[in-house]
């Protein structure tokens, strides 16, 4: 019963709702903005029949009532530049692995939030390059990240930008150093920064980055799915379908809620130390 319970605990409460909850409602928010931007022609884009970003194959269904698509499409990109490392050559190629051995300082604050620049739907909208610059000060705004949430304005463990194109080692740390100012990291990692550069560019633009932060910023999003959680279990809903199962037993949600909360705690004691005195308690907990 102990391993149903963990299990339950892992994928269930914090991992499968996390990314679904967050991710959705961002994704449909970032498809619609696109979709007004195109028909308004703010973007200055060439928008191909049939693109998934204005309809779906054949369709008449607009992005603001199909978009999902559109949707997938923006997480497929995400998935081919955190992959292209694995695929291409490049000059600084980084390994999956080395994201969760540089950017989980503590094995349960392993929430990435992610963001992606550009943002468009590469085979089907063409759209004048953006500025490197630019580029990396919308990885960073919050109409970038692909979770409902606000990084600059939180607290970093640590972050990885993930490049593809023609972009040299030189300016990849020059944006860095302008933009840490800007940033809060965590005393103890405040070069926190893992990069990796693919040689080969995106199709459809000249370069693309890809930026994936462990952050804070992740704790409104746990905090308002324990509260939806709470509001549904305590009328006792849908307890059925699971309780019927072979080892399941209602205990297995109070420790999934105990567990879920003492993760938000664990947020909270590293918000405390933002714009506190350069000690944190959270870290010294931990390593007990």
């Amino acid at each position: 019963m102990k391993n149903w319970c963990t299990e339950f605990e892992g994928s269930v409460l914090k991992i499968s709702c996390f990314a679904f909850f967050s991710l959705s409602k961002s994704l449909f928010d970032i498809v619609n903005k696109i979709h007004q931007m195109t028909n308004s022609g703010k973007l200055g884009s060439t928008v191909k029949q049939s693109s998934l970003v204005t309809s779906s194959a054949g369709s008449a269904k607009t992005a603001q009532e199909k978009p999902f698509d559109a949707m997938n499409n923006i997480v497929a990109n995400l998935l081919l530049n955190l992959t292209s490392s694995a695929r291409f050559e490049g000059s600084l190629n980084m390994d999956l692995n080395e994201i969760s051995m540089n950017l989980v300082p503590f094995p349960r604050l392993h929430y990435l939030v992610s963001s992606l620049t550009p943002l468009y739907t590469l085979a089907d909208v063409n759209v004048p390059s953006r500025r490197l610059d630019q580029m990396f000060s919308d990885a960073f705004s919050r109409d970038h990240q692909l979770i409902q949430a606000d990084p600059k304005h939180s607290l970093y463990l640590a972050c990885a930008l993930l490049l593809r194109g023609n972009v040299q080692v030189s300016d990849l740390r020059r944006n860095i150093e302008r933009l840490k100012p800007s940033l809060h990291f965590v005393s103890w990692n405040q070069e926190g920064w893992k990069t990796g550069l693919c040689s080969v560019p995106p199709v459809g633009h000249s370069h693309s980055l890809l930026a994936l932060a462990n952050n804070t910023c992740v704790k409104p999003t746990f905090i308002e799915l324990k509260e939806k959680f709470m509001k549904l279990y305590k009328k006792k809903a849908h307890l059925h379908h699971y309780l019927h199962i072979e080892g399941m037993e209602q205990s297995c949600f109070s420790e999934a809620i105990s567990s879920l909360s003492d993760l938000i705690e664990e947020y909270n004691e590293l918000d405390a130390t933002k714009d506190g005195p350069r000690t944190d308690p959270s870290r010294l907990k931990i390593a007990v």
